[in-house]
């Protein structure tokens, strides 16, 4: 079993909505009771020699429950915990950067605006998620019925609220969090829910069995060699681009107006609070686009092959910032910045979590290359000699075998080979896999 969130967008009446920011407030004026409690026990620690912990302060909740029992005790106990858990792990991540010597932001006071949403544990504690069944309502092999889109959501002290969305696969249903966030029309509402899914789901078989090896890049947003059968038996290899999207120069010019509308007003006013609600609303918009290409990209690719291989990539250190220090001032600071820009616009992370789940939901493989002893983009596929290339040069050209393509190309071909175990016996590495087993090669 494996744990998947779904997502669906809460359609409340006008008394649900302020009944859903009520609860929210009131989950604000938690954390910032709470938060402040710590404060004022780390300042008095020289007399008393105790610290908060979380423990400390869900017993202190149990008693202003019972003290103030129509402010608080209303609400859902079990939620109220995970807004104290959740202040205790970012003490406890606060403290962990500052032992490795790191420069860590204190855990801040929350605003309603800021207060990201509202968590919720087992599945009937204050909350009771209801989607639609499919019409013929008969379990899959593995018992759990399909559902259908759309459903209602039922909370505690609120009643029945409308939802809608899709799940791709039933499953146990384990927790949930209520997200809020500011749209142009006023605050928007959706529900993630938790729930474990079988590894495999039946309906979603490949329809096609190919292996495909995949280099993600900038100036396209992959390049995919993949097996296909020829008529005597054997396997060609067959090249695709992926062109890139390229989400941000495409919006960019609004993006600037919306910017600049906001930073016209004055802070603070009705208009400048109005700028920027169309500024996030638009943001959004962006951020939904590309989230819904990179699912059907994802989508496409999980179902035509049995095996995805790419190179493990580290996004930290690819992104990081070329200014230097003060001593020792980087170059082509500019430069460097519309790069990292350009890869954080593909959001290659995102997309491979994508395409990694749905390939292993049907029952195929997701491997990761090790990038520094495999060396992908150095390395020739047809003899496996390394070839050092500058990131400026696109076009491999082997001075051992003589052997020319696009760099790209090339490098998913190394891939590919090497999840296949038909690269040449000159590198011999590791392999990092997620899901099952690889098969032996041939």
């Amino acid at each position: 079993m494996q744990r998947r969130k779904v997502t669906f967008k809460l359609y409340p009446s006008a008394g649900q909505a302020e009944g859903l920011l009520t609860l929210l407030r009131q989950h604000k004026d938690l954390w910032n009771a709470a938060l402040e409690e710590r404060i004022d026990a780390w300042r008095k620690r020289d007399t008393t020699g105790k610290s908060i912990s979380y423990e400390d302060q869900c017993r202190s909740l149990t008693q202003v429950r019972a003290e103030l029992p129509e402010d608080w005790a209303t609400m859902n106990c079990s939620s109220q915990q995970i807004t104290l858990r959740r202040l205790d792990k970012a003490f406890k991540a606060f403290f962990a950067r500052c032992t490795k010597g790191q420069s860590p932001g204190f855990p801040r006071f929350e605003s309603l605006a800021r207060m990201p949403g509202i968590g919720f544990k087992g599945h009937g504690d204050g909350w009771r998620f209801a989607p639609n069944l499919a019409k013929n309502g008969k379990p899959d092999d593995f018992g759990a019925i399909r559902w259908s889109k759309h459903g209602t959501l039922r909370l505690q002290g609120l009643g029945h609220i409308k939802i809608r969305g899709e799940a791709r696969a039933a499953g146990v249903i384990k927790s949930c969090e209520l997200l809020h966030s500011r749209g142009s029309s006023g605050s928007e509402w959706h529900v993630s829910v938790t729930m474990e899914c079988a590894d495999v789901d039946v309906a979603r078989r490949r329809t096609e069995h190919h292996a495909m090896g995949a280099d993600w890049g900038v100036s396209r947003l992959m390049t995919i060699v993949r097996t296909d059968g020829a008529e005597n038996g054997t396997h060609r290899e067959v090249r695709e681009d992926i062109e890139n999207p390229r989400w941000f120069k495409t919006n960019q010019e609004r993006l600037v107006a919306l910017d600049r509308a906001v930073s016209s007003k004055r802070r603070g006013s009705k208009n400048w609070c109005k700028a920027g609600a169309r500024r996030g609303a638009f943001r959004s918009k962006v951020a939904r686009r590309r989230h819904d290409d990179q699912h059907q990209t994802s989508a496409r690719l999980a179902a035509r092959c049995s095996i995805f291989a790419t190179e493990a990539l580290s996004l930290k250190n690819m992104t990081a910032s070329a200014a230097g220090t003060v001593d020792e001032p980087g170059k082509n600071v500019r430069q460097k910045a519309g790069l990292n820009r350009e890869i954080l616009d593909t959001a290659p992370a995102a997309l491979f979590q994508k395409i990694a789940y749905k390939v292993m939901e049907t029952g195929g493989q997701f491997l990761e290359a090790p990038t520094r002893s495999l060396k992908p983009s150095q390395r020739c596929p047809m003899c496996s000699a390394v070839v050092k290339k500058v990131l400026q040069l696109r076009w491999h050209c082997c001075g051992s075998c003589g052997h020319e393509e696009d760099r790209d190309a090339a490098s998913a071909r190394v891939v590919l080979r090497w999840a296949l175990g038909t690269l040449p016996e000159e590198q011999k590495v590791e392999k990092r896999i997620r899901g099952q087993e690889l098969p032996e090669a041939a």
